[in-house]
């Protein structure tokens, strides 16, 4: 028991060891929250320590809003998104974005857009059908009790 004691305490201490000393003391400078009885909501808020955030939307429909903070690397991240009826869409500078399309990839793509399938040759290809035998029986139902004879 002492063990855990001592262990809970040294990982305590060392989490607040390496905090931002502007979390400890932040305040809370701004907060704004509006529910109406139709669903729709809104909410903001802002604190010293460089944290923000507000959201509007209506509840299990919609939404939009956005968040900033400084990231521990000293980064101003910020972040705005919509959610809808097609999903969470975020949108920020620090996300990662895909890799370009290649030109080959590119240059395809616009040549199967203009040119309709009436254009490109076709080939035909005959595929043989085999004909398969059942070689396997599934064995027959039991029949319980009395049999019928139809």
């Amino acid at each position: 028991m002492f063990k855990f004691v001592l262990i809970a305490a040294i990982a305590i201490t060392s989490a607040f060891a390496y905090s931002d000393p502007r979390d400890v003391h932040a305040e809370t400078l701004k907060y704004q929250s509006d529910v109406k009885e139709d669903g729709s909501y809104q909410y903001l808020y802002e604190t010293s320590n460089g944290i923000a955030a507000q959201e509007a939307g209506v509840g299990g429909y919609y939404a939009n809003g956005g968040f900033a903070y400084v990231s521990p690397e000293g980064e101003h991240i910020q972040l705005s998104y919509k959610a809808d009826e097609n999903g969470f869409q975020p949108q920020g500078d620090h996300l990662p974005t895909p890799p370009p399309i290649p030109y080959q990839i590119l240059k395809s793509l616009e040549y199967i857009r203009t040119h309709s399938e009436y254009d490109v040759p076709q080939q035909q290809y005959h595929v043989p059908v085999r004909q398969h035998q059942n070689q396997y029986r599934a064995p027959q139902k039991a029949q319980f009790g009395r049999q019928r004879h139809f």
